[in-house]
């Protein structure tokens, strides 16, 4: 098995702060303004990170969903126009679009694109952000209702006619008049008790956010042994920031100035804010670092400085690209294949891992292909987080 690199898209707007323009920046009357440094996500430059990452051998980017985002489906078939091989793992929300519609949007991006979509099913963990697309069910319910999604959408490309009647769903005759080809892979993540069955029966691909290996490896043991009993494997990936040097000193640096723009009340607003998460995953982000800039490091060359102010991934790999590599071997050990990576500015730190770190792991044997071309390892198939 070796291992599968990914880059992320920053639908949201990029920049060299970990600084949220949308969440937790301010101006001087202390009103929502734009943060310093930020760049917007205009198509022109989200097709130089889709075409460094391409160059530099990455077989996919996620694209997040969300408020603050850019429509993933929208954006990733526009980029497929300026890209030949890169894959797209489209982040998307059940409840808030009919799995018929959505079995239906896959096969077709499947057909524009060449084959090159990948699903990440996010279920969603803040009601505040689910009710802003209309939907008010529970936490729990939220991942009963995927649940029955996802056994609709792979009823439906089966080529129907699909009958399906559930507590949330009752579909008569669902189809997709021509399935995708090939079939999108299932990535998906969830730490609640209310996930890990639903990752056990659907996912093909279980995304875990970047914990220290113990706890990562407790997650794996965990969605192996529910798949199990559901007669399934799972394979596994991991989603983590990455910021490497050619020393482990100037990594640190950048790690350390990437804070500068964090006063105490951006801090305290923004650990509030992503307390209210009714995500399992997201309370366990902020609880690596108790919200204190002093203990960061949590493992060694895993830093949890993004977690302070951003939601989601919140860990990063800070080192020289032989410690980064490290790390990585480390994670690959435990069964993790998947690495979905991504670093401020995207466009910088997707050369900076592609030159430092590739070559490292292409060294070490876990790394097929050469740069740009990534055909020496297995392409990804679609999945969802």
């Amino acid at each position: 098995m070796t291992v599968r690199l990914h880059w992320f898209l920053p639908t949201g707007g990029d920049g060299r702060t970990l600084v949220d323009r949308h969440a937790y920046a301010r101006n001087d009357t202390g009103a929502a303004g734009a943060a310093r440094g930020v760049r917007a996500p205009r198509l022109d430059y989200l097709a130089q990170i889709a075409k460094a990452a391409e160059q530099l051998g990455f077989e996919a980017v996620l694209t997040p969903t969300g408020t603050w985002c850019e429509d993933a489906w929208l954006t990733t078939v526009a980029l497929a126009q300026h890209t030949e091989r890169l894959k797209f793992l489209v982040a998307f929300r059940p409840g808030v679009i009919s799995p018929t519609l959505a079995a239906q949007m896959a096969a077709t991006h499947q057909r524009l694109t060449g084959g090159r979509l990948l699903l990440n099913v996010v279920t969603g963990g803040d009601s505040a952000e689910q009710r802003r697309f209309g939907d008010h069910l529970a936490h729990d319910e939220r991942y009963a209702r995927t649940d029955e999604f996802l056994s609709v959408v792979r009823g439906v490309w089966q080529g129907g006619p699909y009958d399906f009647r559930g507590a949330h769903y009752d579909v008569r005759g669902g189809l997709t008049a021509l399935p995708p080809d090939p079939v999108p892979e299932l990535f998906f993540g969830g730490s609640s008790a209310a996930a890990g069955p639903v990752a056990a029966r659907h996912a093909d691909v279980y995304l875990t956010w970047g914990e220290p290996p113990a706890q990562v490896a407790e997650k794996i043991g965990w969605i192996r042994t529910l798949a199990r009993r559901q007669g399934r494997t799972v394979r596994f990936g991991i989603r983590l920031h990455t910021l490497s040097r050619d020393s482990a000193a100037e990594a640190w640096a950048v790690a350390h100035r990437l804070l500068d723009d964090l006063d105490a009340g951006t801090i305290a607003a923004a650990q509030a804010a992503l307390g209210r998460s009714e995500s399992v995953g997201q309370r366990r982000m902020p609880a690596l670092h108790g919200g204190s800039r002093d203990r960061l490091e949590i493992y060694p060359n895993l830093w949890a400085g993004v977690g302070l102010v951003r939601g989601g991934a919140g860990t990063a790999l800070v080192g020289s690209h032989a410690e980064v590599a490290d790390r990585i071997a480390e994670y690959h050990a435990l069964g993790i294949e998947h690495f979905v990576l991504s670093g401020y500015p995207h466009l910088e730190e997707a050369y900076w891992f592609g030159e430092g770190v590739m070559p490292e792991l292409r060294a070490r044997g876990l790394l097929g292909g050469t740069a740009g071309d990534p055909s020496g390892a297995p392409l990804l198939v679609a999945g969802g987080r």
